[in-house]
């Protein structure tokens, strides 16, 4: 059994996309970011960076305590180590996931999120931001296209947490969506993991655990998630 500490974020989508893609047993503990759940000291005991998704493995391969791993990349490589799936087999190929997993950690993660902040939540308007992670993610986006012209998946030609890890971050905002006429490679790409059915299994749980998702933030909300608490 595992417990994953969740809330409907890309970064949590991705471990419970990955939990369902390997079939392994897991509960979900919704650890709710807009009222602070996050800072709860419980919650820091695994967790110390304030952030989800993290996960307690009750079974570990070495057969000792529960063990508990924090950070999306890190859980992902853990769970891959675990089960022998989507890490890559050989050496060559685990290359290619290892750094594909760290360019989305690196970089489609963060300026996708920065991206979201100043064109989204931001409570005034700095063109100067806006337009910096625009168009970074759009390089991104441009980076992405190119190396799917050449394969069908980030890593090669298998699917593999590097995909995991970036789908989630690709369609996050309504009022940025990505330009998928000008990337049709990635359009593909994003379709095609879409249709897989443990992705469809983990979008599903989205709004049983967050009924609010997709709402206007609140005052209270916006202290807790971007550091005014």
């Amino acid at each position: 059994m595992i417990d994953l500490y969740y809330w409907p974020t890309p970064n949590g989508d991705k471990i419970t996309v990955m939990l369902e893609e390997t079939g392994l047993d897991y509960r979900i503990k919704p650890v709710n970011i807009g009222s602070g759940d996050q800072f709860q000291p419980e919650f820091l005991a695994i967790a110390p960076n304030n952030k989800i998704p993290a996960i307690v493995d009750h079974a570990p391969a070495d057969g000792g305590a529960p063990l508990s791993v924090f950070e999306s990349g890190a859980i992902l490589q853990y769970l891959a180590g675990k089960t022998g799936r989507f890490g890559g087999q050989g050496l060559r190929e685990q290359a290619q996931v290892s750094q594909w997993l760290m360019w989305q950690m690196a970089g489609l993660g963060p300026m996708s999120g920065q991206m979201g902040h100043f064109a989204v939540y931001a409570p005034q308007i700095v063109p100067y931001a806006i337009e910096r992670y625009d168009s970074e993610v759009r390089r991104l986006h441009r980076v992405m296209d190119k190396r799917l012209s050449e394969v069908p998946y980030l890593a090669g030609e298998h699917y593999s947490i590097a995909d995991i890890a970036a789908w989630p971050w690709i369609q996050v905002y309504a009022k940025r969506p990505p330009d998928f006429a000008a990337f049709p490679h990635l359009a593909r790409w994003h379709a095609a993991i879409a249709e897989r059915p443990a992705v469809k299994r983990a979008c599903a749980l989205r709004p049983t655990v967050n009924p609010q998702l997709g709402q206007p933030l609140g005052e209270e909300e916006k202290r807790h998630l971007f550091g005014q608490r």
